[in-house]
């Protein structure tokens, strides 16, 4: 009995030793991740990476730049890593943002303008350490110098001429100081400008249909005015014309400077003769003009015989135009006859 309950307390003895070693292990392996975790979050221990550098603060507030590639450690709370700078080509956006962005052109004209610049950082004591907020302070500097540029051009030019205008920026980018007497913008920041891109120029929807409207407008004037001018060609061509018709009858005749009044009665004769030909229903006398004193009259063929007068005078009174066929009318007559 004795030898059993010993083996039995024996037992027990190496179960709760085992479960408390377990325990101890447990308890090892949780302090130790989250130690890990700890250092891991705080960045004690940290690697850079290739094309990447690191600024780190110490606690006097001096920065140094570290851009060995791999595994650095540093004191947790004495220092501090402030800023890590990728050393590859970067894009920057006009606005910060993908999106187009409206601007105001020459004469208070928007329009709606996406550009893109790349850039690479060469100089990281500039950018990381005499630069307290380097991204902000270049993202202001890239949209002044843009829209500048493209608020100085007309809307005409930003559509039509956008190359150029890409290339002024560009240029201006490089080399433009960004005040008067002042440091050019990869001075500034230790950069180097690799390229600029206007990736999107256009007009918004209603300035577009208006714009639309406009060259309709002009189109329609452009075609009224060419319209005028073959009109106001024709005429020129029909006085000169008249005017060549003239002289030459005039040359013919051999009339002078007092003929005048004649030459028109005649021109006028003939326009009443050619209206007479052209409508002849009805008419039996016509009377030409001339230089006599006296009008001469012209008697034309008599019309069909008309119907006899239903009146009490036709049967008793003086005999009418076709019972006496031998008297002529006038000239008075046939004016009053008209």
């Amino acid at each position: 009995m004795e030898a059993e309950q010993r083996f039995r307390l024996l037992q027990r003895a190496r179960i709760h030793t085992f479960f408390k070693r377990g325990f101890l292990f447990l308890l090892a392996g949780l302090f130790l991740y989250y130690g890990i975790a700890l250092v891991y979050a705080t960045r004690t221990i940290y690697k850079v990476r290739q094309n990447y550098a690191v600024i780190l603060e110490d606690l006097s507030g001096n920065r140094r730049v570290i851009k060995d590639v791999g595994w650095h450690a540093r004191l947790p709370f004495f220092t501090r890593i402030e800023l890590e700078v990728p050393l590859m080509n970067q894009e920057m956006y006009l606005g910060g943002k993908a999106e187009a962005e409206r601007i105001m052109s020459q004469g208070n004209v928007s329009l709606w303008t996406s550009a893109m610049l790349t850039f690479r950082i060469v100089d990281l004591q500039r950018w990381g350490i005499e630069n307290r907020s380097p991204q902000t302070l270049l993202q202001n500097d890239f949209d002044g110098i843009v829209k500048d540029v493209m608020q100085s051009h007309t809307v005409d030019d930003l559509i039509s001429r956008r190359e150029q205008i890409k290339d002024q920026i560009f240029g201006d980018l490089k080399k433009r100081p960004i005040n008067v007497a002042g440091p050019i913008l990869e001075e500034k920041y230790g950069i180097e400008v690799v390229s600029f891109v206007l990736r999107d120029t256009r007009f918004g929807e209603k300035l577009a249909e208006a714009s639309e409207e406009k060259k309709r407008r002009e189109l329609i004037a452009e075609a009224e005015n060419y319209a005028a001018d073959l009109e106001a060609s024709r005429t020129r061509k029909l006085y000169a014309a008249y005017s060549d018709a003239i002289r030459d009858f005039r040359q013919a005749l051999a009339l002078g400077p007092d003929s005048d009044r004649h030459l028109f009665e005649f021109l006028n004769q003939q326009k009443w003769a050619t209206a007479y030909e052209k409508n002849q229903t009805g008419q039996n006398t016509f009377v030409l003009n001339n230089t006599a004193n006296g009008s001469p009259s012209v008697v034309l063929p008599a019309a069909a015989p008309t119907v006899a007068r239903k009146d009490a005078s036709a049967s008793h009174g003086p005999a009418t135009q076709e019972q006496k066929p031998h008297l002529r009318p006038t000239v008075r007559e046939a004016n009053q006859a008209d």
